[in-house]
C-alpha cells in the first residue's frame, strides 16, 4: 500500500526540492503541498471528517511555515490527530531542537539541504508507525478522528458593548442542546465570566501556562463545572497573573480543549493580547461584538484592520455581531458590514437592558427567562454558527431572526 505524505511547506524553493525527494521514494504518493499551517490544519480536518482512513500516513513540517510556529503546529497536529506522524524539516539537527520537537509530538527530524537516504529512511519509520496505531485503533470501537470541537473566539469592538454576555449565552444554548461545552474566560486582567455566573472557583486558566503537557485530568482539575453544565476555565482573579498566560500557552490550552469538547467559547474582551491573538487565529469561527454606534463601529473596524495587519485573522473571516440593535437607530446591520469589510451575522441582538438587569446584578445571568428577546436572540445566533444541536425534522439552524424584537414567540404572536 503507498505511503500518502502531505508536505506543509511556505517557501517555493523548499516546494520544489521536497517534492522533487518525494516522488522518488518507493511505494510514497505525495500530496499536494499545503502552503501554511491554517491550510494543513483545516486539509486535515476535512479528511478525518471522512474517515481517519483517508488521512495521510505522514506529514512534513518545514521550519520556516506559517504563521502558526513549526512546533506548535505539531503539537496541535499530534492532539487532532494522533494517528498522523509528522517529520520536521530543519537546518538546526541539534539536540535540543531534536528533543525539543519530539516533546511536542514530531515523529522525527531530518536536516536541511534534504539528502535522498536520510529522508527516505524517516518517512519509512514513520510510515511503519503510523500504520501500526490506526491498526491498533481500528480494533477498539469508537475511535477518536481528530476533528475535533469547534472554537469560537467573541471579542469586543471596545469595552461594554456584551461580548461577555454574548459568549456566556452562546455556550448556555451549545450545552442546553446537548454539546459538551467549555467557556473560556480569556479576558485575563478584566474577566468577567465568574461574576455572571456567580462563581468563585480558586483555579484558573494561569494554572494551565506552565504545564507542558495538559493531560485529561490536569485539565479537569482546572475547570469548573457549573450547574448549567457548562465547564469554566476562569479568568485569574489577580489581573497582573494574566501575563503568564503567553501566546504558546494559549495555543496549547485551546488544543488541550478542542480535543475533549464538542464546543469551546471563548471570551476574549475588547483588548487582545498575545493569548488571545492566538486563540482568535485558532478559531473556526472568530465573532466581534459592536453596538450600532459611531465609536463601536469604528473600534470595530481598527480591530478587524489590526488583525488583518498581524495576520491574525482575515476582514473576511470575522463574523460581526450588532448587539443592541433597533430598527430606529441610524447605523444598521448592512452599514456595518459596509464600513468594517466583514461578514455580519444575520441575527442581531435587540437593545433590551431592562430584561437583563435583574439577573446580571445577581450574577445569575444563566436564570435569563426563555421568554426574553435577548436571550432568543443569542440562542438563535448560536443555531446559526452551528453550535447546537438541533433535533431531526427541526429545520435548518440560523434561521432565527434579530432585530428590534429580536424574538421568534413576538414575531410570531404578531403574524397570528
Amino acid at each position: 500500500m503507498p505511503t500518502r505524505i502531505l508536505p506543509a511547506v511556505g517557501d517555493a524553493d523548499a516546494v520544489r526540492s521536497v517534492t522533487t525527494l518525494l516522488s522518488q521514494l518507493p511505494d510514497a504518493e505525495p500530496v499536494a503541498p499545503v502552503v501554511d499551517s491554517t491550510q494543513l490544519i483545516d486539509t486535515l480536518a476535512r479528511l478525518a471528517a471522512e474517515s481517519v482512513d483517508e488521512l495521510p500516513e505522514v506529514v512534513i513540517v518545514h521550519e520556516r511555515i506559517g504563521p502558526v510556529p513549526a512546533l506548535e503546529l505539531i503539537r496541535e497536529v499530534a492532539l487532532r490527530f494522533p494517528a498522523v506522524g509528522v517529520i520536521l524539516v530543519t537546518s538546526d539537527a541539534s539536540p535540543g531542537l531534536f528533543q525539543a520537537a519530539m516533546d511536542y509530538g514530531a515523529r522525527g527530524l531530518v536536516a536541511l539541504p534534504l539528502s535522498y537516504e536520510e529522508l527516505a529512511s524517516r518517512v519509512q519509520a514513520v510510515a511503519q508507525w503510523s500504520t501500526g496505531v490506526r491498526r491498533h485503533l481500528g480494533s477498539g470501537g469508537d475511535v477518536f478522528t481528530g476533528v475535533g470541537g469547534t472554537v469560537v473566539t467573541v471579542s469586543g469592538a471596545k469595552g461594554g458593548v456584551g461580548a461577555t454576555l454574548t459568549a456566556i449565552q452562546l455556550a448556555l444554548a451549545a450545552q442546553a442542546s446537548g454539546r459538551s461545552t467549555a467557556l473560556v474566560d480569556l479576558d485575563l486582567q478584566t474577566g468577567d465570566v465568574a461574576s455572571y455566573l456567580d462563581v468563585q472557583f480558586r483555579r484558573s486558566v494561569v494554572d494551565l501556562a506552565a504545564i507542558t503537557d495538559i493531560s485529561p485530568r490536569v485539565l479537569a482539575d482546572a475547570v469548573f463545572r457549573h450547574d448549567t453544565g457548562v465547564a469554566l476555565l476562569l479568568a485569574p482573579a489577580e489581573g497582573e497573573r494574566g501575563e503568564d498566560v503567553t501566546d504558546r500557552a494559549a495555543r496549547q490550552i485551546v488544543s488541550a480543549l478542542r480535543s475533549r469538547y464538542e464546543v469551546v467559547v471563548i471570551d476574549c474582551g475588547a483588548q487582545i493580547g498575545g493569548a488571545g491573538a492566538a486563540a482568535v487565529e485558532m478559531a473556526d469561527r472568530a465573532l466581534l461584538v459592536t453596538t450600532p454606534d459611531v465609536v463601536a463601529v469604528r473600534g470595530a473596524k481598527r480591530a478587524v484592520r489590526m488583525w488583518d495587519r498581524l495576520q491574525i485573522r482575515k476582514a473576511e473571516e470575522t463574523t460581526v455581531v450588532v448587539n443592541r440593535h433597533s430598527r430606529a437607530t441610524e447605523i444598521q446591520p448592512a452599514l456595518i458590514q459596509k464600513i468594517t469589510g466583514t461578514a455580519v451575522a444575520a441575527t442581531a441582538v435587540p437593545a433590551n437592558f431592562k430584561e437583563l438587569q435583574s439577573v446580571v446584578d445577581a450574577g445569575r445571568i444563566h436564570e435569563l427567562e426563555n421568554k426574553s428577546a435577548v436571550k432568543q436572540a443569542l440562542w438563535g445566533l448560536a443555531a446559526e454558527l452551528g453550535l447546537v444541536k438541533v433535533p431531526e425534522g427541526a429545520g435548518k439552524p440560523g434561521r432565527f431572526r434579530g432585530g428590534d424584537r429580536g424574538s421568534v414567540s413576538l414575531r410570531r404572536r404578531r403574524e397570528g
